[in-house]
């Protein structure tokens, strides 16, 4: 097969690896890709936010299978324009990656089908967000009911927190993202992701990660687009997650489906478990970033046989392998993330740590006369496999040791919740 893939992140190069190893594998594109692409894939400098431009390139280079991984391309329909051109897609159809883009609309589909998630009110004007977080305990979540690249949620301890993050939005710190708000009570737990693949009708469990979204160790600091993740994730024992796809994921799938826009991609349903039992957090509508990095070093499975069986309705029969051992990441990320940050400066000592149970993905680099260098937030996610979390991430913080990079970042506690099980 002839394979493109779309998006420049940690996540794009994780899928490329693992698509590089399927034997179907003709060639392999990414677009527009990393430093970090370049090395297991043709990189092309297609503008991935062009569906014709898309389409006119996979009609010059005959490509059989498009694998879309951002959100935005995602959320504005990009699979349904390659699909509309005769090519198939791995992306689900605009209507349904609302899960992802509109916050309220997962929220109505909850209260339609009797999914749990926390309590929440929607919000179209300041004035009566801010009167109902004064009726409201604390603490309390503020979030843009649109995209907004993983920085607009808002967990807020006081209610002046809440009130400015409310102010933050409506005055278009998350531009058009930020045009509709949804607040909702705190939910107590432990937080889990769970990733399955649907192909309209039928799911395919994957397996579950946990991430950290704070910028800082101990998971202060402000929300990011995740600082490190690992799987597999202890919290979810076989019983939670039975209860996750019986009470969440099938209840979404099925519901879309009587609806009349099943939902056709991977499904990443972010979870807190709580006293009660699981509850929705929140859907993406593509492989999360960086936990699709650890779910990579772990499946054994050919991946584009896989993702390609859930683009056409045959997932029937599939089942996915996975290594016993654990997986973890951890971003290595530009000073100043997730604010302002410059580009530009030099990375050394990345290149060839890499073997079968370590992996330098890249997300925001790039190769400028002959030199790697930072040219993003989020710049390097060190990836590694171990007998258990705490090993894996040994030899990880090992890796990050070996790399000279003044002006980048990272958590030295990623993981610090599995390894608090004991």
């Amino acid at each position: 097969m002839r394979v493109l893939v779309i998006g420049s992140g940690g996540r794009e190069h994780a899928l490329c690896w693992a698509i590089g190893k399927s034997p179907r594998l003709r060639k392999l594109f990414c677009a527009p890709g990393n430093a970090g692409t370049a090395a297991v894939a043709e990189n092309v400098g297609l503008d991935i936010d062009d569906p014709q431009a898309v389409i006119a390139f996979c009609a010059a280079e005959r490509i059989d299978f498009v694998v879309v991984g951002p959100d935005a391309q995602v959320v504005a329909g990009l699979g349904d324009r390659v699909r509309g051109a005769g090519i198939a897609c791995f992306c689900p159809s605009a209507e349904a990656a609302r899960l992802e883009g509109s916050k309220s609309f997962t929220k109505a589909l909850c209260d339609e089908f009797n999914i749990p998630t926390a309590r929440y009110a929607r919000f179209d004007a300041e004035a009566p967000a801010l009167a109902y977080i004064r009726s409201q305990p604390v603490p309390i979540v503020v979030k843009a009911d649109g995209l907004a690249a993983g920085k607009g949620v808002t967990v807020a301890m006081s209610r002046i927190e809440a009130e400015a993050a409310v102010r933050d939005c409506f005055a278009g710190a998350f531009g058009a993202a930020g045009a509709s708000v949804v607040i909702e009570e705190f939910l107590e737990g432990e937080e889990a992701s769970v990733f399955v693949l649907c192909d309209g009708e039928r799911t395919l469990l994957l397996e579950t990660a946990q991430d950290h979204k704070r910028a800082f160790e101990g998971d202060t600091g402000p929300n990011t687009g995740g600082m490190g993740a690992y799987s597999p994730a202890p919290v979810m024992t076989d019983a939670l997650i039975a209860r996750t796809m019986n009470e969440i994921i099938d209840p979404t799938v099925q519901g879309l489906k009587a609806r009349g826009t099943p939902y056709q991609g991977v499904l990443y349903a972010g979870l807190m478990i709580t006293r009660e039992g699981p509850k929705l957090i929140e859907y993406n509508a593509r492989f999360g970033d960086p936990e699709c990095q650890v779910l990579m070093m772990r499946l054994k499975s050919d991946i584009l046989d896989l993702l390609e069986a859930a683009a056409t309705g045959n997932l029937r029969g599939r089942h996915a392998e996975w290594r016993e051992e654990a997986a973890l990441t951890v971003i290595m990320a530009t000073r100043g993330y997730p604010g302002a940050y410059g580009k530009g400066s030099v990375i050394a000592g990345a290149e060839g740590l890499d073997d079968e149970t370590l992996q330098v993905f890249h997300a925001g680099t790039a190769r400028i006369d002959g030199q790697l260098v930072a040219n993003g937030g989020r710049v390097l996610n060190v990836t590694a496999l171990g007998a258990t979390v705490g090993d894996a991430r040994a030899r990880a913080y090992a890796a990050i040791d070996a790399i000279d990079w003044p002006e980048g970042f990272f958590r030295r506690d990623i993981g610090w919740r599995a390894l608090s099980r004991g």
